[in-house]
């Protein structure tokens, strides 16, 4: 998959209308966040069934849609990744999870992590090994998306996810080790929060203990977000971990992930 080069558009109404089309129709991946929440999910839905030939899978995710108390375009995403993966099951039609799973499409993609999320039969091993690749995606809201997918089944098998996870940190592509670290946030963004890290956050240092001296800043936000989520409920380990890294690196990443992760106590 080649790398984004439009820049996209600033805000929704300076989009071409021919770049929108193209959005729609699942011709092109969104090249900013703008664009990416400017996608009429519904409209490239329709298209995607219409172009697969399985127009027959559109009423049944519209209801589960229609059902929604609030649609924004995360719960759109999972609703339509849920249908969608309901109708394949009901169906036998695995290749058309194989179509989403590799469209050219980011939002495509970002239902096909749901197909996986929600597939109860995948053992934790299976669900992490599957979503990988949507953890390496070259798109930000695949790499986005891919975590929530997942996060349920991951709070739920904490430890077992937790020591597969701590491998991923070892991983030479930046986007999976971070996310090793943003999938296992004690509270997260736009997701539940896992009760256990948030009580007992030393159960994560098997992952943020590795990531400490990452040389890149994503994964360092991501450490750092995720030492402040447990500031929140277990300063005193936070504080005790930070001054231990203190000692045993001092280097400029890791200076600069305590400075995130202190940055809710530093306020108390």
């Amino acid at each position: 998959m080649e790398e984004i080069k439009r820049k996209g558009a600033r805000s929704t109404k300076d989009i071409p209308r021919e770049i929108l089309d193209q959005l729609n129709r699942g011709e092109i991946e969104t090249a900013n966040l703008v664009e990416w929440l400017a996608v009429d999910q519904k409209v490239l839905l329709g298209n995607l069934l219409v172009q697969q030939q399985r127009s027959i899978y559109l009423a049944p995710v519209l209801t589960k849609i229609d059902q929604l108390k609030k649609q924004t375009v995360t719960s759109l995403n999972q609703a339509i990744g849920i249908g969608l993966f309901e109708q394949a099951m009901e169906n036998n039609d695995r290749e058309f999870l194989a179509i989403m799973a590799n469209h050219p499409a980011d939002l495509v993609r970002c239902w096909a992590t749901y197909t996986i999320g929600k597939n109860e039969n995948l053992h934790i091993t299976e669900m992490l090994d599957q979503i990988e690749p949507f953890a390496a995606d070259t798109h930000f809201g695949v790499r986005e998306i891919c975590w929530m997918a997942v996060r349920p089944r991951i709070a739920a098998n904490l430890l077992q996810s937790i020591e597969i996870l701590a491998r991923w940190t070892a991983n030479r592509d930046e986007n999976i080790r971070r996310f090793a670290s943003e999938a296992t946030r004690p509270r997260g963004v736009w997701c539940e929060h896992i009760e256990p890290l948030k009580q007992n956050p030393e159960l994560g240092l098997p992952i943020v203990e590795r990531l400490r001296s990452d040389n890149t800043k994503y994964v360092q936000d991501s450490v750092g977000n995720w030492l402040n989520d447990a500031s929140k409920t277990k300063a005193s380990f936070v504080l005790q971990l930070c001054e231990r890294w203190k000692k045993e690196n001092d280097t400029r990443e890791t200076s600069y992930i305590i400075k995130k992760a202190l940055r809710t106590v530093n306020k108390l």
